[in-house]
């Protein structure tokens, strides 16, 4: 940790910009795909401009945890900032759609190395006590970014032109690189043990599948198509648990499994990504309301989610048990995904608005809440020489959860859809840790 408090805030700073950066990066470019479009023809093909990026974020996640732990983080931070900047300024000057659609995939490698350098980083930087106080930013950053994305993107497609959404990126990056160069920190050692290319691949593949049928529809709703992917990853997965048990640097360390504790943490944010993630797609289709209506109708699930975010720092001192607050927030999940659940049903009125604002803002808490938790979890409970690798794979199986979840929920309709995420939250809440599983952490 720095010896001063000035390193340890410059370094908090590079790290939130960092990940304010990989994570609005999608909800921007969402807003400004008609402009794209209508600049670059191929309208077809312009769904790829967002699918490349999240494909590239999801599958190399698990790579930056590895190299972070081998290099040190200040290095990987640095080199996923110029990377993402690299792929900003290119998407920027993209000609036509496929060059954008690849270099999007090359800013999703930088995204994907700035979100785990930050939620890896600042176990490196404050005890449990700080962290419960600076994990919040990181939380409200994805809640900022869910919330101000959209009306980002399409405020700056429509006054300064699409290609400025990526060119606003390079000043921010600039920022952080100066805020991190001498901050975040740096290596232990560099290990001299190969990486882990096998696993790679095979995490890729796998992880790839799964992405794609949740943000391929026409794939997912094809059997034969959907049954080949399935099949591919089904492959890959076992192909890649065989690799890492043998591996001498392995991608993922089987050893994270051995704590029962860190496992449960993992497995209840793969099913808390299938449940949140995977369902909230299909909220505005519950709410059966005119976009402009439905953009409103959602703010409760985002003040939910800020208000949990806020508050739940002051209570956590007073109230330390962190297994008990994860499951508060996965409970909370499974409320506000039967009040979702039950919104289609009830006839407009006073009733059906509060319905609506309860179990979205419960929905929104959950999500906030559950982040956090299982995060500050495993920053604690994980061995310090793959910790880069742990908050990787939780972050993995969070976002592999939620194209699972969207691509499963998919084939449900109307308030089947919210039962059945409400069901995978209620396994979670079974699964999740508990009192045993609390301990004395660093």
């Amino acid at each position: 940790m720095h010896a001063n408090r000035q390193g340890r805030d410059a370094a908090f700073a590079a790290l939130v910009l960092g990940m304010l950066m990989a994570s609005l990066d999608t909800n921007v470019v969402v807003a400004a795909l008609p402009a794209i479009a209508a600049d670059l023809g191929g309208a077809d093909a312009v769904g790829g401009v967002t699918a490349a990026y999240l494909l590239a974020v999801a599958v190399a996640t698990p790579v930056h945890g590895s190299l972070g732990d081998r290099w040190g983080r200040r290095r990987t931070f640095a080199g996923s900032a110029v990377v993402f900047a690299v792929g900003s300024l290119a998407c920027a000057l993209a000609p036509d759609v496929p060059a954008l659609v690849a270099f999007r995939a090359v800013q999703g490698l930088g995204g994907s190395g700035l979100i785990v350098a930050a939620v890896a980083g600042l176990a490196e930087l404050f005890d449990r006590t700080e962290l419960v106080r600076r994990q919040g930013w990181l939380t409200a950053v994805f809640a900022v970014s869910s919330i101000g994305g959209a009306p980002l993107g399409g405020l700056l497609a429509a006054t300064a032109g699409w290609r400025s959404v990526f060119v606003v990126n390079l000043p921010l990056c600039a920022v952080a690189l100066l805020l991190g160069a001498r901050t975040v920190p740096g290596a232990r050692r560099v290990s001299r043990t190969g990486f882990d290319w096998r696993g790679a691949l095979l995490v890729a593949v796998a992880g790839g599948g799964i992405v794609v049928l949740g943000s391929a529809g026409a794939i997912a709703r094809d059997l034969l198509r959907a049954s080949v992917v399935v099949l591919l990853v089904g492959i890959a997965t076992v192909a890649f648990v065989r690799v890492e048990r043998r591996a001498a640097a392995p991608l993922v360390p089987p050893r994270l499994f051995a704590d029962a504790g860190l496992a449960r943490a993992i497995g209840v944010t793969f099913l808390s990504g299938v449940a949140l993630f995977g369902s909230f797609t299909y909220v505005p289709l519950a709410l059966g309301a005119a976009p402009a209506a439905t953009g409103l109708l959602l703010l409760p699930m985002s003040a939910g989610q800020l208000v949990v975010t806020s508050g739940f720092a002051a209570f956590a001192r007073r109230f330390p048990r962190l297994t008990a607050w994860g499951r508060l927030g996965l409970a909370l999940g499974v409320a506000g995904l039967l009040a979702t659940a039950a919104i289609p049903l009830l006839p407009p009125g006073g009733i059906r608005l509060a319905v609506i604002v309860a179990g979205l803002a419960c929905s929104g808490a959950s999500l906030g809440l559950s982040m956090q938790v299982y995060a500050l979890l495993a920053q604690s409970w994980a061995p310090v020489d793959v910790l880069g690798s742990a908050m990787a794979t939780l972050t993995f199986t969070r976002q592999i959860g939620g194209s699972l979840g969207i691509a499963l929920f998919g084939l449900l309709s109307g308030p089947a859809v919210f039962v059945a995420a409400a069901g995978v939250l209620l396994a979670g809440w079974i699964f999740a840790p508990r009192a045993a599983h609390d301990r004395v952490v660093r």
